[in-house]
């Protein structure tokens, strides 16, 4: 039967007559506590209700206290700041920190302010927020803002990430990243998921990877509770070479073979058990068959400083600056014969080596006939590596007008004079430029063109034929008068032509 079928006042004045005043005067506006109203609600008339089973009234008062305090993770040795609830200040209001039974700081309407020291507490103010520096194990737990009567409840869960084995790791290893989170009761448990360097999810708690160069950085784990979220970060640095799988020279450019230890220093790769280090060359023909015979170029000593031994150099230097794990090499210009791969090795006292393959490719300039032409002459000129081009290469040539001719073969029927100077092959890939090439040609015009040449030998064929001519009519001339003259004397005496006495 009711309250009133039994001859007794409604429940509001009932509970006025209890003194719950709030109820009577609660109203939709500022959240100064209203869930915690809404829970001494509950509370107050589970005796007017019906009886319920005990585990349904455990499970009421774990939602109802999680509803009514703040919860917050935080990592051993961050800093926590606990802000204090909207809307709580009045005309003489006066606010303490309380941490169990330690009061750590208060603050007043009158500015007035004062944190309290505690042994193994480092805590400030600011405004009237809480600030716990560098948190402690033993400093989890619950907090309470205290403002006049109303009491607000901050509870600081610990977040705890770790990585097996430590930050620094070889490549290749496994590693095993633990994300803990401490659930606020035995029914809320938060989500937990990884985001790795590049930002991609992984849903699990514990995650297992093999690293290599790409796991380097900072790994966040991120717990999602009652729409909140919270992050915590380690940070794994993988040791591992870093060198382009490709690289491009000619006779005109520099040769650059770079490797080198990124994120790391000389003493951490060696705490990790270095053992050895070289360089390796496997020459390539211009069929790109690569050798099976080595070269060791340089050795690595790892006596104090650590410093290249030279075996066969073939011209190359180490980076001048070896402080750090620059395992580079170069010349000033590149050769036809450096088309080969240079393979950069550190060996370790246990795991697989760390090793990488730098495939170097020679820009190499063709001209025929050859570089000096005379003018009127074709010219073809072959620009390449010797292999096929990848769809991302592509190869301009200049001329020495600055002309910009995108291709790798040219042919010109007729060279002129102006076709004289530098040209330049280079070697792009999409927007850079790898490498490039240079050719100098050299162009004459000729002593006598074409035309006067035949005028040259014409004249001379017409004054060799009169020449000839001439010789065989003075030849014949002569031919006659001596048959004319055996005519007219045919005696064996002949006297002179005149007059004889007889």
């Amino acid at each position: 039967m009711s309250n009133q079928h039994r001859g007794q006042p409604p429940k509001r004045e009932a509970l006025k007559r209890r003194g719950c005043d709030k109820y009577a005067t609660f109203h939709p506006g500022p959240r100064t506590g209203p869930r915690r109203t809404r829970m001494t609600f509950v509370s107050r008339h589970i005796s007017d209700m019906e009886p319920l089973p005990s585990g349904l009234l455990l499970l009421a008062a774990l939602l109802s206290a999680s509803r009514a305090e703040e919860l917050i993770y935080a990592q051993v040795g961050q800093t926590v700041t606990l802000k204090p609830p909207e809307n709580y200040k009045t005309q003489t209001y006066y606010l303490s920190w309380h941490f169990g039974e330690l009061e750590l700081a208060w603050t007043n309407h009158m500015s007035g302010n004062k944190v309290i020291k505690h042994e193994n507490w480092d805590t400030a103010l600011s405004g009237n927020s809480l600030v716990v520096k560098e948190i402690r194990q033993n400093q989890f737990g619950i907090y309470k803002c205290k403002v006049d009567e109303k009491i607000w409840t901050y509870k600081v869960l610990r977040l705890k990430v770790s990585a097996e084995p430590p930050s620094l790791v070889l490549s290749g290893r496994t590693v095993t990243l633990v994300c803990d989170a401490e659930p606020p009761n035995s029914l809320q448990k938060p989500g937990i998921h990884w985001l790795n360097p590049q930002g991609e999810k992984i849903t699990q708690a514990t995650h297992r990877v093999q690293v290599s160069s790409r796991h380097s950085g900072w790994w966040t784990c991120v717990i999602n509770l009652d729409r909140k979220e919270a992050t915590a970060q380690i940070n794994v640095t993988v040791v591992d070479l870093y060198s382009p799988p490709m690289a491009y020279t000619s006779t005109s450019s520099p040769l650059a073979v770079p490797c080198s230890v990124p994120k790391a220093s000389w003493e951490q790769i060696k705490s990790l058990g270095l053992r050895e280090g070289h360089w390796q060359f496997f020459p390539r023909s211009k069929s790109n068959l690569v050798s099976a015979d080595a070269q060791r170029l340089f050795t690595l000593s790892l006596e104090e400083p650590v410093s290249w031994k030279a075996n066969q150099t073939r011209g190359l230097t180490p980076v001048s600056d070896f402080k750090t794990p620059n395992l580079s090499l170069g010349r000033t210009l590149g050769r036809a014969d450096d088309r080969g791969d240079y393979v950069c090795t550190l060996k370790f006292e246990s795991g697989p080596p760390l090793s990488r393959t730098v495939q170097v490719n020679v820009l190499e300039i063709a001209a025929s006939p050859g570089t000096v032409l005379i003018s009127g002459q074709q010219l073809n000129l072959t620009c390449g590596l010797g292999v096929p081009l990848t769809s991302d290469l592509h190869l301009k040539w200049i001329s020495p007008e600055r002309t910009t001719i995108r291709s790798g073969q040219l042919t010109i029927p007729a060279v002129g004079v102006g076709n004289s100077g530098k040209w330049r092959c280079e070697l792009w890939r999409n927007n850079t430029r790898l490498t490039l090439a240079v050719i100098t040609l050299k162009i004459a015009e000729p002593k006598l063109s074409v035309w006067m040449l035949v005028i040259i030998c014409s004249v001379a064929v017409i004054v060799l034929l009169l020449l000839l001519l001439g010789f065989i009519l003075c030849r014949r001339r002569r031919v006659r008068v001596r048959h004319v003259r055996h005519r007219l004397c045919q005696c064996e005496n002949p006297k002179p032509k005149g007059f004889y006495r007889t």
